[in-house]
């Protein structure tokens, strides 16, 4: 882990203000590890500037409360939402992400272009390595 912390991956306003525990279990725990040295690591390697995860864990009372997904990738440590500036610089870290795993330097089990990118959504679940990329 160098560019990022668990600390950073669990963080939320939205957990602190409803009084919500969004402390990882152990295996959430390891698999945010994976998911950093596996995707986030690398992927802030290649960018070159910083990225920041808005969204990382999510304890399933806050995945519920902000409206995840119920089999959301988020739950069991697998997922996180990127920003790296505006929404042009955003389309330009999700086109470096294709190109990375093109090139065979990382997988990933989904890259979605979300909220009309104010974010980029990307998750490794190590089972499940399909490299689906969606884009609304």
């Amino acid at each position: 882990m160098k560019y990022f912390s668990i600390e950073e991956l669990t963080s939320s306003a939205t957990a602190l203000r409803e009084g919500i525990d969004n402390r990882p279990s152990k295996c959430a725990y390891h698999l945010l590890h994976v998911l950093v040295d596996q995707l986030l690591d690398p992927i802030r390697e290649a960018w070159g500037e910083p990225i920041v995860v808005s969204s990382g864990y999510r304890c399933k009372e806050l995945n519920e409360l902000v409206g995840g997904a119920k089999h959301s990738h988020h739950i069991i440590g697998c997922a996180a939402d990127i920003i790296a500036g505006n929404r042009a610089d955003h389309r330009k870290l999700f086109r470096l992400i294709q190109q990375i795993q093109q090139e065979g330097r990382i997988r990933f089990t989904q890259l979605i272009w979300e909220g009309d990118g104010r974010w980029i959504h990307i998750s490794y679940v190590p089972s499940d390595l399909k490299c689906q990329v969606i884009e609304s």
